[in-house]
């Protein structure tokens, strides 16, 4: 009843949304920690007033508050048990840009790289840059003082903030900055709250002004407590610099001023590499006498990671010769970089230095950088690590002093863990392999958490760098503080918050380091039909992959995660899919299984695009969990109409094939087509694709020849959507095939691999398809014949899902090892075939498809595009949004229509006039068709035209 009584008063006071569904709690229950509070509910408020609103209300009712951004915090920091202020979803706008001045006034919710994208029209940036900037928030960054990798050169937020609009839990709002002696007079002598709390704040700040002088502010990454030394006259009075850093605890920050830095003209990268990292670690100080931009560390154990997950994510040569590495960002002429590798070659400990000037090389060196936190959550073989000791930082000068204390007590403790960081702040993250299941366990983590922290101490370090104390670390403040300082911090949160109801737990009277972890609890383990062969057949570890980094948020830029990019909701986003589905296997919040209808909204407008596969640091395959989902939740049950229409669809396109004129006038008619989209869970606005006249494999009827076998054949799969929908595509295929070299075999006899009942859940049948799909073909590819797949998520499924359907079977695992695209097919088995020149200025758009992204990549299909001559662009602008039979779903349009809407179809709109659009995904081509008109075409289609052309060409000769 109080519970009501509390979402009632929300509901009536707050003009933005108020969410106290079971659901909703599940997704903000974590962070990017290990920590787990189920908060009552959410708000989502429109404006700084309803901030003010909500406060209120909570007042009232004392009831704790959490504000939170993205949700990125490692620490533990943006979780709560009572209502949690989303302020991320509507108080994200950009009030005010002063060039001349290099200010900005943003409000809290304001993501950084969508700031910098405006600034960028000014020649300006906001300098601090966490790896989390495309989808962290100022506000975040304000209340953990973030820095990023360029604090080398352009510091903490804390200094680069010059203003506060803050609220306080009593609903006093107030304006902070930078103050001289007289001004604080004045204000002290206005009286009211504000008044007082300035009075109490110099009066903080006389009676420990030794302790601050000491023990604060004593390296750049000093980040642990309250910044109390900002208080001091020397350093202007300045409360808004002293509550950067402050996590929420004190205040609620609803605006900022912040102070902008020019973007540099002449950035260069350079990378040193270093045997490994304790040498790396030595070399900092030298490297740090030639004022670098920046100067981050990794080594080569996140290297391993990320191959294993693809082989060709690091191209050689990117990197020089060594085990860990240093990159060195600097702002210089190309002779001063020249100058610069000649002394940075002398160092000791220096194996290789290289300058890459390549800006794909550039993004893909960075990009591994900011994944360091996904990608060291798992080694290679499978073990999990987690945050804890994630952020400790010495002066750069202890760095690798510290850093071989800190091996030493790995060893000593049995754990493992890749280090890597902000190795010119001397700012360390890692990952370490804890066990934070059992008692045992659990104990070990704290006894480790304990000495590190002495450690990182003895060596003149802070506990945090970067990300806060947390609930990870306020427990050991009392190791780096004395007695003085943390009763100081107690003081500094009582005149802001008396009441303690800002963030309890944090930083004062704090949780302990062991309380309230996720893991700790006793989750489900149900039995589930897929093999999640990586995660030993647990779906619990699966979904734990999620520790919550939040890449799925971001708004532009790979594929992950269509839906949440069309609607900014957390149930959207790959991330708040798994916390539902954490909390589905922990039964508290989350109570009824798979059938929990929780499960099913959080689900609902997930793609199965795979883009989380891939995009995701950590390699969630949401896709995977939800046919898992799918196939649990309706076993044995009735479905719904389109996983019949659908899911069935090439046992359908068979029937259709009979008579498909008369499929077509059915499906397209006024006066038939609704009731055909009523019954088969259709989309109204959708147009059903026509049947093509005869299937490619009646225009194309050879059969499947065992022997002989030509000495250099290719198997071509007639998937569903080219033999039954677009039959050219397959002819074309052909076309190509035969001029280079390639004697084309057909199956025997129908076939399909499946998709389709995958898709939509229908394991059992999925199965049973791929099964007779691989006694079909197995033979013949087990004797050398390689196959193509011209559908990409067909090619996908045997690639990757079919040793997930038939984990033991050997013809899956065959298959998945021989099997490929038409691009990878001609660079492997036909690499001396001239391809056929495009037209003089000739340009290219390749759209790649999803699954093909997650699964294959599309590295060969750009190669070949490039050497045709034409001048190819490889879209970055995300799903189409169809996303096979999502997009025909009825209840799924106006997704579907926003996910294109909000990336592909504006890419398309910029490409020039004439340029040719290439697409192998049936979902891509129908979805550019149906939404805006455009004709694109597969690699196939495009590669046959050109020897048409040429052939014409040379008969006029």
């Amino acid at each position: 009843m109080w519970l009501s009584e509390l979402a009632d008063a929300l509901t009536s006071a707050v003009r933005g949304e108020v969410d106290f569904s079971a659901r909703r709690r599940a997704e903000y229950s974590s962070d990017a920690s290990n920590y787990r509070k189920v908060p009552l509910g959410v708000v989502f408020p429109r404006d700084a007033d309803d901030v003010a609103a909500a406060v209120q209300v909570c007042a009232e009712h004392d009831v704790p508050i959490t504000t939170r951004g993205g949700g990125t915090s490692i620490a533990g920091n943006a979780i709560g048990s009572g209502v949690v202020l989303d302020l991320s979803r509507h108080m994200n706008r950009i009030i005010s840009v002063d060039p001349h001045a290099r200010t900005a006034r943003v409000e809290a919710g304001v993501v950084p790289g969508a700031l910098n994208a405006v600034l960028a029209e000014y020649g300006l940036r906001f300098g601090p840059d966490p790896s989390t900037h495309a989808r962290c928030t100022i506000g975040g960054m304000i209340g953990n003082d973030a820095c990023g990798s360029h604090s080398v050169a352009w510091g903490r937020t804390s200094d680069n903030v010059l203003e506060l609009d803050v609220l306080c839990y009593d609903g006093t709002r107030m304006t902070l900055g930078p103050m001289s002696q007289s001004e604080l007079d004045v204000v002290i002598s206005r009286g009211g709250r504000p008044g007082r709390i300035h009075a109490a704040l110099r009066g903080l700040a006389e009676e420990h002004q030794a302790v601050l002088r000491s023990e604060l502010g004593r390296f750049s990454r000093q980040v642990s407590g309250y910044a109390l030394h900002h208080l001091l006259p020397e350093n202007g009075c300045n409360a808004a610099r002293a509550l950067v850093g402050s996590e929420g605890t004190c205040v609620i920050v609803l605006a900022a001023t912040i102070k902008l830095v020019p973007l540099p003209q002449c950035q260069r990268l350079i990378v040193v590499g270093f045997p490994d990292s304790i040498a790396a670690a030595d070399a900092v100080p030298a490297i740090l006498e030639h004022k670098p931009l920046t100067c981050e560390g990794m080594d080569d154990r996140i290297l391993d990671v990320l191959r294993d997950r693809r082989p060709d994510a690091v191209p050689e040569g990117v990197l020089p010769r060594g085990s860990a590495w240093l990159l060195v960002d600097v702002e210089a002429a190309a002779w001063e970089a020249e100058e610069m590798v000649k002394a940075l070659r002398g160092i000791d400990g220096v194996l290789d230095v290289r300058v890459v000037e390549d800006p794909a090389a550039q993004r893909t060196v960075w990009k591994i950088r900011e994944d360091g936190s996904g990608l060291a959550t798992r080694s290679v073989d499978g073990v999990l690590s987690w945050p804890g000791w994630e952020d400790a930082a010495v002066p750069p000068r202890n760095l690798g002093a510290y850093l071989r204390d800190f091996h030493r007590l790995l060893d000593q403790f049995g754990l493992k863990g890749v280090v890597y960081g902000h190795f010119g702040e001397g700012c360390l993250h890692v990952r370490l392999d804890f066990n934070l299941q059992s008692d045992d366990g659990v104990a070990h983590f704290r006894r480790f958490m304990a000495e590190a922290a002495k450690l990182v101490v003895a060596h003149g370090g802070t506990l945090s760098g970067e990300h806060g104390d947390g609930r990870a670390r306020s427990e050991h403040l009392p190791t780096m503080y004395s007695d003085e300082l943390i009763r100081a911090f107690g003081r500094f949160k009582a005149i802001w918050d008396p009441r303690g109801r800002l963030n309890p737990g944090v930083i004062v009277d704090p949780a302990g380091v062991a309380d309230d972890l996720r893991m700790r609890h006793r989750w489900r383990t149900p039995r589930v039909e897929l093999a999640l062969r990586e995660d030993g057949g647990e779906l619990g570890r699966a979904v734990h992959r999620c520790v919550g980094v939040a890449r799925c948020r971001t708004g532009s830029g790979g594929v992950m995660c269509p839906s949440y990019r069309a609607t900014r909701d957390e149930k959207d986003s790959t991330r708040g899919r798994a916390r539902v589905l954490q909390e589905m296997l922990l039964g508290e919040t989350v109570t009824k299984g798979w059938k929990s209808p929780e499960v099913a909204e959080a689900l609902d407008l997930c793609l199965s695009c795979k883009g989380c596969k891939i995009d995701c640091p950590v390699g969630v395959d949401m896709a995977s969990y939800k046919s898992e989902y799918l196939y649990q939740r309706y076993k044995h049950r009735l479905r719904p109409a389109s996983h019949y229409s659908m899911g069935w669809l090439p046992r359908l396109a068979r029937i259709a094939a009979k008579a498909p004129r008369v499929v077509n006038w059915v499906a397209s008619s006024k006066i038939t087509s609704g009731l055909v989209k009523r019954m088969g869970g259709i989309a109204p606005q959708r147009r059903i694709p026509a049947f093509a006249r005869r299937p490619f494999t009646e225009v194309f009827d050879q059969g499947l020849r065992q022997e002989p076998l030509p000495e250099k054949s290719v198997l071509l799969w007639p998937d569903t959507f080219t033999n039954y929908f677009a039959p050219a595509i397959g002819q074309a295929a052909v076309r190509v095939l035969r001029a280079a070299g390639f004697d084309v075999l057909l199956p025997s006899r129908p076939v399909c691999c499946g998709l389709t009942w995958l898709s939509t859940g229908q394991l059992k049948a999925a199965r049973r398809k791929l099964r007779h799909a691989l006694r079909t073909v197995a033979p013949v590819v087990s004797a050398g014949v390689p196959m193509l797949v011209l559908e990409p998520s067909c090619a996908a499924l045997f690639r990757s899902d079919a040793t997930e359907l038939l984990p033991d079977d050997a013809d899956a695992r065959m298959l998945a090892d021989n099997t490929y695209t038409l691009a990878e097919l001609l660079a492997k088995f036909a690499p001396d075939w001239e391809v056929p020149k495009a037209k003089e200025g000739e340009q290219a758009a390749l759209q790649v498809h999803c699954h093909q992204h997650a699964v294959m990549g599309a590295g060969p299909d750009a190669a070949l595009l490039r050497a045709t001559g034409a001048a190819t662009t490889v879209l970055d602008a995300g799903c189409c949004g169809l996303a096979g039979n999502f997009g025909f779903e009825r209840g799924h349009y106006e997704v579907s229509r926003k996910v294109a809407e909000q990336g592909v179809l504006p890419a398309l709109a910029a490409q020039p006039p004439g340029t040719a659009v290439v697409a192998d995904g049936f979902s891509c081509r129908t979805q550019f068709e149906q939404l805006a008109g455009i004709r694109s075409r597969h690699l196939a289609e495009v590669l046959a035209a050109r020897l048409d052309l040429e052939s014409t060409q040379a008969q006029r000769l």
